[in-house]
């Protein structure tokens, strides 16, 4: 695992305020339930409006959970007077989200001055057990001068 310190001492509080913001996780159902330097960890418990025809997480959720928890361990490492925009990202399904949970654990491998590079880890768990369900690698943009809120 790598290690990250915040430029900010107050990281966790303006992640945790900045994703209360997010209209759309409220909206699915979504927690942040870990916030840590250069890591978060988003969870999203199951509801048959987020579901596609064969009754799983539809893939476009799980491309917004992955995003978000990439994008949030990002803008932790981020100055307070900032705020992050992802520019691209590339996912893949590697099992389909069948079950009662997601589990998007986000985590940056490199961050520059504007650009910072993160992966996420999306977990499904299904009576108790978790299965890999996909990984995504983005890149997401530190918007200096333009605080988030």
């Amino acid at each position: 695992m790598r290690h990250f310190e915040a430029k900010d001492p107050d990281f966790a509080g303006r992640v945790r305020a900045s994703f209360g913001r997010q209209k759309v996780m409220a909206f699915m159902g979504a927690e942040m339930s870990s916030v840590v330097p250069g890591r978060c960890e988003i969870r999203l418990p199951y509801k048959e409006e987020l579901s596609q025809q064969h009754g799983f997480f539809h893939g476009g959720v799980i491309g917004m959970i992955a995003d978000s928890a990439g994008g949030y361990a990002a803008y932790t490492l981020m100055p307070a007077d900032a705020s992050v925009l992802t520019v691209e990202y590339k996912m893949n399904i590697l099992a389909p989200g069948d079950g009662e949970l997601l589990i998007a654990q986000g985590e940056v491998l490199k961050a520059g001055k504007t650009l910072v590079v993160s992966r996420a880890e999306v977990y499904v768990v299904k009576d108790g057990r978790e299965i890999h369900c996909a990984s995504m690698q983005q890149t997401l943009m530190t918007m200096h001068g333009k605080a988030d809120e």
